[in-house]
C-alpha cells in the first residue's frame, strides 16, 4: 500500500517546479560560446579599394555552411561567390565579386561553434565612402523564437531524465536494495529513461532548423537531419540514443532478477545481507559495472559535443565533465529516489536508518567530487577572479554556489534527524523486549487447573467451529481478510508517519529536493551560456580591434582616418582627426586634410560633430579654426561623459560639393 503526498507537499513541490520554470523562461537566449573577434575589412571600417574577399575571425573554430556568410550589397544584392573556406585556424574567408562599386555593405554571418551552439551577427563595412543602404537584417536569430524555446526546453528535460535516471539506479544499488521492488521507485528510474529518450530524439529533429533557419516548419526536414547526422553534436545525440537502448536491458534486470534477491525482511540490511550468496554478489556487481559503463557514456554524449570538448586541456576537461556529471546524477538522482522512498514506500517496506546513512555517505563523495570538479571547470570558463562578476556565466555560477551552499546546509538537518529516527528505533526495540518479557512472564504464572478444559467443552467448541466455517462464503471471507489486512497497514503507516523524526527527515528531504530542482534550472542555463574566459576574449579583442582602427600611436589618444570623396572636381581625399587625451572633460582635436598624393590640402569648410547615441548626447558641434594647409584645431572640446562616441566629419571642397563621412571611437 502506499501512501498520496499531502496536499501541502503537491503545492510546494509544484512552487518549486514553477520557479524553475520560471527562472528558464526568463533566462535570456542561448548565447554564442563562439565570439566574432575580428574581420577584414574591420566593422565599419572604409576602404579605399574593394577587396577579393571578406575574412572572418572567431575565438573559437566554428562550423560553416553555404549560406554562413552573406555579404549583401547596398540594395540587398549577395555579392559573395563560393562556399566559405577555412585558410587557418579559427579564420573563415569567403570570396567577394570583382568590380564592386563604393558604398555601404552588409556582413551577416550564422555559423555553429565547435560546443554546438549556433552564433549569428551583422556588420557594416564600406568600399570609398558610406552610403545609404537598404538591407535589414533580423535582430533574431535561429536559435530564439519558438524553436530556440523548445530546444532549451529539451535540453532541460534531458538533463533531468538523465539525473533521475543514473541517481535513481545508483540509489537503489548503492543504498537500498529493496527499492528494486518498490513500484514508485521503479515508475521514477523508468520515468527518468522516458524523459531523456524522448527528449534526446527532440533534440535531434530540432537541432537543423535550430542552427540555421530557426523556423518550425524545418523541424521534420530530412535533408537537414542527415546533416545534422554528420556533425558532431548530430553523433553526439545517436549514441546517446543507442546507450540508452543498452540502458533498458540494466533496467529490466535491475527491476527483474535483482529486486527477486533483494531481502524485503530486513530493509536496513537489505544491501548487506551478500555474505554466502554469490549468485546475489556476482549480480550486484555486474549491474553496478554496467550501470557505470552506461551512465559514464550517456555522461560523455554532452562532454563530448559541449564546453569540455573546446577550448584549455579539452583531453583533461572532457573526463572530468563526465566525473562531474556522474556526481550530480549520484547526488541529486539519489536525493530524488530517497523522496519517492520516504513518502511513497509501502508500509512493510520503509526506509529504514541504514539506507539513509548509506545515500548520507555516497552525497558527501559526490559534494566532494563535485567541488574539486567544478573547482576545475571554473578555472577552465572564466579564467580570473573578475570574471565571477563582469561576465553572465560568473553571475550564474555564483548563484549555482550559493544553491550548493545551501543543500550542503539542509543535508546537515537531514544527517540530525536520521540520527534522532536511530536513536527512536533503538528505544522503541529496547521497549518492545521488554513489553515481550513481561508478557511471557506474566503468561507462565496462569494456574495449570485454568488451561485445562472439559473435553466435553473441547468437543462442543470444534464442532461448532466446523459447523461455521463449513458456513462461511469463501469470497466473503477472503474479502474480510484482505479489509483486515489493509486495516492493519493503514494503522502502522499512521503509527509511522507520526514519528517526529521521520516527519522531520522528510521535510528536510523534500526542502533539499526543492533547492537541486532550482540548482538543476541553473546549470543547464550555464551550459548555454558563453564561458566566461570566452567573452572577456571576444571584448578584449573587440577593443584591441576598435584601438588598432580609431587610436593612434600616442598615450591616451585617438585618431581616425576617414577617406572622402565630394563628388567634385578634385573632391577626393582623406581626413584625419586626432583627439587628445581622448577623455571626458577639456579635448584638444587636431584635423588634418590631405590629399590622393597624402600632400595637405586646403578646403573650403570642416566641420565636426560628436554623437553618443547610447546616452542619447549630441550631436555637439565642434568649429576647429585653421592652423595651417590642411591642418584644422580646436581646444577646450568638452567630451560629457565615456562611451562609444560617433565622429562626424563635414568636409566641403567647393561652394556646392561637400560630404559627411563617420567613425566611431572609443573616449574615456
Amino acid at each position: 500500500m502506499t501512501q498520496t503526498i499531502a496536499p501541502r507537499v503537491r503545492t510546494l513541490v509544484l512552487l518549486i517546479l514553477a520557479v524553475a520554470g520560471a527562472l528558464l523562461a526568463g533566462a535570456a537566449p542561448a548565447s554564442a560560446h563562439a565570439a566574432l573577434t575580428g574581420s577584414d575589412p574591420a566593422q565599419g571600417a572604409v576602404v579605399d579599394t574593394a577587396p577579393p574577399q571578406l575574412s572572418l575571425t572567431f575565438s573559437e573554430p566554428v562550423a560553416v555552411g553555404d549560406d554562413s556568410v552573406r555579404v549583401l550589397d547596398p540594395k540587398g544584392e549577395r555579392v559573395d561567390k563560393g562556399d566559405p573556406a577555412n585558410p587557418s585556424g579559427t579564420t573563415y574567408s569567403v570570396r567577394l565579386v570583382s568590380g564592386l562599386p563604393d558604398g555601404t555593405y552588409t556582413v551577416a554571418y550564422q555559423v555553429v561553434s565547435a560546443d554546438s551552439h549556433p552564433v549569428a551577427g551583422a556588420f557594416t563595412f564600406s568600399i570609398g565612402a558610406p552610403s545609404e543602404t537598404t538591407v535589414a537584417v533580423s535582430a533574431q536569430g535561429s536559435d530564439e523564437g519558438l524553436v530556440g524555446w523548445l530546444y532549451g526546453f529539451g535540453r532541460y528535460v534531458s538533463y533531468a531524465g538523465f539525473v533521475v535516471l543514473a541517481g535513481g539506479a545508483c540509489f537503489v544499488l548503492a543504498c537500498w536494495a529493496p527499492g528494486a521492488r518498490v513500484r514508485a521507485v521503479q515508475c521514477l528510474v523508468v520515468s527518468g529513461w522516458l524523459a531523456l529518450t524522448a527528449a534526446t530524439l527532440g533534440l535531434l529533429m530540432l537541432r537543423g532548423s535550430y542552427t540555421t533557419s530557426g523556423r518550425i516548419g524545418d523541424v521534420f526536414d530530412l535533408e537537414l537531419l542527415g546533416d545534422v547526422l554528420q556533425t558532431k553534436t548530430g553523433a553526439a545525440l545517436v549514441s546517446r540514443l543507442l546507450l540508452l537502448a543498452a540502458a533498458t536491458l540494466f533496467i529490466a534486470v535491475l527491476f527483474g532478477a535483482y529486486a527477486r534477491t533483494a531481502d524485503a525482511g530486513d530493509p536496513d540490511r537489505a544491501a548487506e545481507s551478500d555474505g554466502g550468496e554469490p549468485d546475489k554478489r556476482d549480480l550486484t556487481f555486474g549491474l553496478a559495472l554496467g550501470g557505470t559503463v552506461v551512465a559514464a557514456g550517456l555522461a560523455a554524449s554532452w562532454a563530448m559535443s559541449e564546453h569540455a570538448s573546446q577550448g584549455l586541456q579539452a583531453g583533461v576537461a572532457m573526463p572530468v565533465d563526465v566525473v562531474h556529471l556522474l556526481a550530480v546524477a549520484a547526488w541529486l538522482g539519489g536525493l530524488t529516489a530517497l523522496l519517492v522512498a520516504l513518502y511513497r514506500a509501502p508500509v512493510e517496506t520503509p526506509v529504514g536508518r541504514d539506507a539513509v546513512r548509506r545515500f548520507s555517505r555516497l552525497a558527501f563523495g559526490s559534494v566532494v567530487t563535485l567541488a574539486v570538479t567544478g573547482v576545475y571547470q571554473s578555472w577552465r570558463q572564466l579564467g580570473s577572479w573578475s570574471a565571477f562578476t563582469d561576465t553572465r556565466y560568473g553571475q550564474l555560477l555564483l548563484v549555482k554556489i550559493a544553491l550548493v551552499a545551501v543543500m550542503v546546509a539542509v543535508a546537515f538537518l537531514s544527517r540530525r534527524w536520521t540520527q534522532r529516527l536511530a536513536d527512536a528505533r533503538v528505544s522503541a526495540a529496547a521497549e518492545g523486549t521488554e513489553r515481550a518479557e513481561e508478557e511471557k512472564q506474566s503468561a507462565g504464572t496462569v494456574p495449570a487447573e485454568a488451561s485445562e478444559t472439559p473435553k466435553t467443552s473441547e468437543a462442543s467448541k470444534a464442532s461448532k467451529a466446523q459447523n461455521d466455517a463449513a458456513g462461511q462464503d469463501s469470497v466473503r471471507a477472503a474479502q474480510l481478510a484482505r479489509q483486515r489486512a489493509a486495516a492493519e497497514a493503514a494503522r502502522q503507516k499512521r503509527l509511522r508517519d507520526a514519528d517526529p523524526n521521520r516527519f522531520g527527515l522528510r521535510r528536510s528531504v523534500l526542502a533539499e529536493a526543492g533547492v537541486a530542482v532550482v540548482l538543476l534550472a541553473v546549470t543547464t542555463v550555464l551550459t548555454q551560456t558563453e564561458p566566461g574566459r570566452t567573452e572577456q576574449d571576444a571584448r578584449a579583442a573587440a577593443a584591441t580591434s576598435s584601438s588598432a582602427s580609431a587610436t593612434g600611436q600616442g598615450s591616451g589618444a585617438v585618431s581616425l582616418t576617414m577617406p572622402f570623396d565630394t563628388g567634385g572636381k578634385n573632391g577626393k581625399g582623406v581626413v584625419s582627426i586626432d583627439l587628445d587625451p581622448a577623455q571626458a572633460g577639456d579635448n584638444a582635436l587636431h584635423v588634418y586634410v590631405e590629399g590622393p598624393d597624402g600632400t595637405p590640402v586646403d578646403v573650403p569648410e570642416v566641420k565636426i560633430a560628436l554623437t553618443l547615441a547610447a546616452q542619447d548626447i549630441g550631436p555637439l558641434p565642434v568649429a576647429p579654426d585653421r592652423i595651417a594647409t590642411g591642418h584644422w584645431s580646436a581646444s577646450g572640446v568638452q567630451i560629457p561623459m565615456a562611451g562609444d562616441w560617433k565622429v562626424e566629419v563635414t568636409v566641403r571642397t567647393s561652394d556646392i560639393d561637400q560630404v559627411t563621412v563617420s567613425k566611431n571611437a572609443q573616449i574615456g
